[in-house]
Parts: C-alpha cells; sequence; structure tokens
C-alpha cells in the first residue's frame, strides 16, 4: 500500500558529493517525518538525518556540517545532499517515513526503502 523507493547512491571519491532522492507513493494520507538512516554490516541501523513535515531537521553528530536534508511535500519526496564524503561514510542507506495511510488513518506507521548502497574510496 505504500512504497519509498530511493535513488542517488554510487561510488565517490572521498571529498566528493552524492545526492540521495526517496519518493513515497501509495495510499498515503500526510506523512509526518521522513528520514535516512543508514547500517554497515554487522552493525545497528543508525539515523544521519530526519525532517519534520514543519521542515525541522535533526542530524547525526558525524554528519553535521557536510550533509542536507530536505523535502517536498507536494512530491512525497525526500532528499539528502552529501557533501564532503569520507571512507567511513560507506554503508547502505535507507529512507524512512513516518505515513499514515487509508488504512490506518487514525495513526503513523514506519515505512522502509529498500535501501541505497553509497561507496566513497581513499
Amino acid at each position: 500500500q505504500v512504497q519509498l523507493v530511493e535513488s542517488g547512491g554510487g561510488l565517490v571519491q572521498a571529498g566528493g558529493s552524492l545526492r540521495l532522492s526517496c519518493t513515497a507513493s501509495g495510499s498515503i494520507l500526510s506523512i509526518y517525518a521522513m528520514g535516512w538512516y543508514r547500517q554497515a554490516p554487522g552493525k545497528q541501523r543508525e539515523l544521519v538525518a530526519t525532517i519534520t513535515s514543519g521542515d525541522s531537521p535533526n542530524y547525526a553528530d558525524s554528519v553535521k556540517g557536510r550533509f542536507t536534508i530536505s523535502r517536498d511535500n507536494a512530491k512525497n519526496m525526500v532528499y539528502l545532499q552529501m557533501n564532503s564524503l569520507k571512507p567511513e561514510d560507506t554503508t547502505v542507506y535507507y529512507c524512512n517515513a513516518r505515513i499514515r495511510t487509508r488504512v490506518t488513518p487514525t495513526f503513523f506507521n514506519d515505512y522502509w526503502g529498500q535501501g541505497t548502497q553509497v561507496t566513497v574510496s581513499s
């Protein structure tokens, strides 16, 4: 009923930039927050950045000053501009959205994308 599709991952040299995009589609009534998480093999998924419907962003300390999150509410899209990338940013990035749907109109559920690989070479 709801799909999140990410794009924009890839391979970049250290110091370079990438822009991730995520589109939410389906029987959506409203989206409260959208964001990006990442998960390295054998580690827990961690927050990278989130943004609410009121455009209030929140960043992990490790990406502050380098990454910028933004969203287009009309298109149900969220973006992550990643600058000054480091090899330690290498991992799979997941889009997340807290969505109220026509099936569950009274509460929000979390939905996840399939993930997009970001690789930063040194």
